[in-house]
């Protein structure tokens, strides 16, 4: 294909027409002189793009400023409407002499039942949560939920920071989860006073999770965070009880004893503001105070979701948002409305691309005066070459359109491959999902048939037992044997139930499991496989009950936490029997303010040096054929992980042994 810079050739009109090429004045000089203009342009179309860029971003930004202020201020004020409509409700209901007859009379149940028939009237007329009555110890006497489960009324409440307020005189305004029914809401407080002493507080309980949802179907994220920096609020679930910076030990420590986010597991959003000189340039001269741009540096899957919901594609500007902050309410929230830059960002690129393209046409027109100007000049030179400049220039016009249409050729072709790669890649990836199905499918089927092996020994062996019991006469005992195969019954029923709770996607419960039931119905299964085998629970039924150590509770899943110790007790078993010794295993449980142990240790020789880095991988055992599916202690460990915790193991004299870590519970059990 020709070069463009054949068609400024000049010509000589004094030249011979026998081929000679005629003479061309200057030419260094014209080559250096559109090298020069060429890069002329070049370096004008580079600041035009990078002026238009800044000037349509700088207003892009002063417009979603604008209009996102506007949506803050509208959030602002619906949630200050909120609050200051329900400010002086405890106060109202404080002045009641049902409440305050209650106060002075905690123990009379007219006064108890006045004032709850009072509570549940004023509550459901507020249409708040809940409201409920306390006193100056710190008891809740009379609640609006009095009749319901999960009721107040009992409940003591010195250890909340809106109690302590109120007791101290002053109304108390907290942000808290509920102890009682882990439902989140906004609590005021007010003393109830008499003869110049506190001698009750009044509550009332708001749910304000309405507000998260009031940003939920706009592309900007919403949230509320408390003066800890902690977001309450959030219409993006993945940011909701994270903190916009890191806590302090202190404070950490006080959240917890509060008690304030329950079990949450509050950790930092990593929220940082743009630090590039052109970022910051613009966020001094456009926005003001309250307005910044910021990143969410690490939070890929929360910024991803934003990005599905609202239609956007942020694979280079993910995460970016111009943040507006309003403080909002008499306890010092700061409410953040994220408006995302990309929208931003794409309309400054289609102003810079547009500007670069009308640039062009005007560069195409300089370029083509030029040309004219060359060509009036070549004219001048030789009128005589006229017929043969023609007849050049149709000839390369067709050797152009010849490789215009190879070029269009080649295109059809690619496009061609193209679509048979996309149906090649599109069955591929149907292969793989139904593979991924199946192999899903097997791991269910294998964890099921593993998990029930036990049960169902445990089943032959009571079965047999109670038909020679009954043979025997002994009906007491077979009746015994009968209640343990339904226990053991109902376990496998729910063991399948468990099991596909672990292969969904549904989150687990968790509550306070007492370590000393689970090990003694691990203990009560296995019993039929322990004979023969000296079997020591250390701190519990060694004499340090003492210590509290026999009512110790750990954040679990009551058959769960079964699972995994009534795995570690068989294959402890299991290597005792492969080792052919006097068998013996030892359970040890061990605690802390935070964690509690659990090791399982036997003297069954221990576990290979090649086997132990691969010990947990599903599908990996070290029994012989027929024996084990290897899954035992990988779903054990993947238990142990959904608690929070961690499965270790390690070889010791003689043996073996797998520590189990958990989270201490300091609540009640729940039975």
């Amino acid at each position: 294909m020709p070069h463009s810079d054949d068609f400024l050739t000049v010509h000589d009109p004094a030249a011979p027409r026998d081929g000679v090429a005629p003479h061309a004045p200057d030419a260094p000089g014209a080559m250096s002189r559109w090298w020069a203009f060429a890069a002329a342009l070049a370096a004008g179309l580079l600041v035009l793009c990078a002026l238009t860029w800044l000037v349509s971003v700088q207003r892009g930004i002063a417009g979603l400023q604008q209009s996102t202020a506007t949506r803050a201020d509208r959030y602002a004020a619906t949630l200050e409407s909120t609050l200051d409509r329900y400010e002086f409700l405890p106060a109202l209901v404080s002045l009641h002499p049902f409440v305050r007859g209650l106060l002075q009379n905690p123990n009379d149940r007219a006064h108890i039942d006045a004032a709850n028939a009072y509570l549940v009237d004023v509550n459901r007329r507020a249409r708040a949560s809940a409201t409920y009555v306390i006193a100056a110890n710190g008891i809740a006497l009379a609640a609006s939920n009095h009749g319901e489960a999960g009721s107040f009324v009992g409940t003591d409440y010195r250890f909340r920071p809106y109690f302590q307020i109120a007791a101290r005189g002053d109304i108390g305004r907290f942000y808290a989860i509920g102890v009682t029914n882990d439902e989140p809401g906004y609590y005021i407080a007010q003393p109830v006073e008499a003869d110049g002493k506190v001698i009750g507080v009044t509550v009332v309980k708001l749910n304000l999770e309405w507000f998260q949802r009031a940003g939920g179907g706009s592309a900007e994220p919403l949230m509320v965070s408390d003066d800890h920096g902690v977001i309450f609020l959030s219409s993006v679930p993945e940011w909701q009880y994270r903190t916009l910076r890191p806590l302090p030990a202190d404070l950490r420590a006080e959240l917890y004893d509060t008690r304030q986010y329950h079990d949450k597991d509050v950790t930092p959003l990593p929220l940082e503001p743009l630090r590039s000189p052109i970022t910051r340039w613009i966020a001094e001269t456009t926005l003001p105070d309250g307005a910044r741009l910021v990143r969410v540096g690490a939070d890929k899957h929360a910024t991803e979701a934003i990005a599905e919901r609202v239609g956007l594609d942020l694979e280079d500007d993910r995460g970016r948002y111009l943040e507006i902050s309003r403080t909002v309410g008499p306890a010092g929230w700061t409410m953040q409305v994220m408006a995302p830059l990309e929208p931003v960002l794409s309309a400054a690129r289609n102003a810079t691309i547009g500007a670069a393209l009308a640039y062009a046409c005007v560069c195409l027109l300089l370029v083509n005066l030029r040309q004219r100007r060359q060509r009036a000049r070549d004219m001048q030179y030789s009128r005589r070459l006229l017929e043969a400049a023609y007849d050049e220039l149709e000839r390369r016009v067709e050797a152009r359109t010849a490789d215009l249409m190879a070029i269009n050729e080649q295109l059809e072709g690619e496009v061609v491959e193209r679509t048979r790669a996309e149906k090649e890649l599109r069955a591929t990836q149907d292969e793989l999902v139904q593979a991924s199905k199946l192999a899903a499918l097997g791991q269910m089927a294998a964890g099921i048939t593993h998990e029930l092996n036990q049960p169902l020994a445990a089943l032959r062996t009571f079965s047999d037992n109670t038909r020679v019991l009954l043979e025997r006469g002994q009906l007491d005992a077979a009746t015994g044997n009968l209640a343990a195969i339904a226990d053991l019954t109902e376990r496998m029923g729910k063991i399948t139930g468990q099991l596909k709770l672990f292969a969904g996607k549904a989150r687990p419960r968790r509550n306070a499991v007492r370590v000393r039931a689970a090990i003694d119905h691990v203990l009560a299964i296995t019993a039929p496989r322990t004979a023969g085998t000296v079997i020591a629970v250390h701190g519990i039924d060694d004499g340090d009950d003492v210590s509290g150590l026999a009512d110790i509770s750990v954040w679990a899943d009551e058959l769960k936490l079964e699972q995994v110790l009534l795995n570690l007790v068989g294959n402890a078993l299991d290597a005792i029997a492969s080792a052919r010794v006097a068998g013996r295993i030892d359970i040890t449980v061990r605690s802390n303010e935070s964690l509690v142990t659990v090791t399982v240790r036997d003297n069954g020789g221990g576990i290979a040096a090649e086997a132990l880095p691969r010990l947990f991988e599903p599908f990996f055992t070290t029994k012989e054929i027929g024996q084990g599916l290897g899954l035992g202690l990988a779903i054990s460990t993947s238990i142990v992980r959904e608690f929070g915790g961690q499965l270790a193991a390690r070889n010791v004299e003689d043996g073996a042994e797998f520590v189990v870590t958990l989270r201490r519970a300091h609540q009640p059990v729940h039975h």
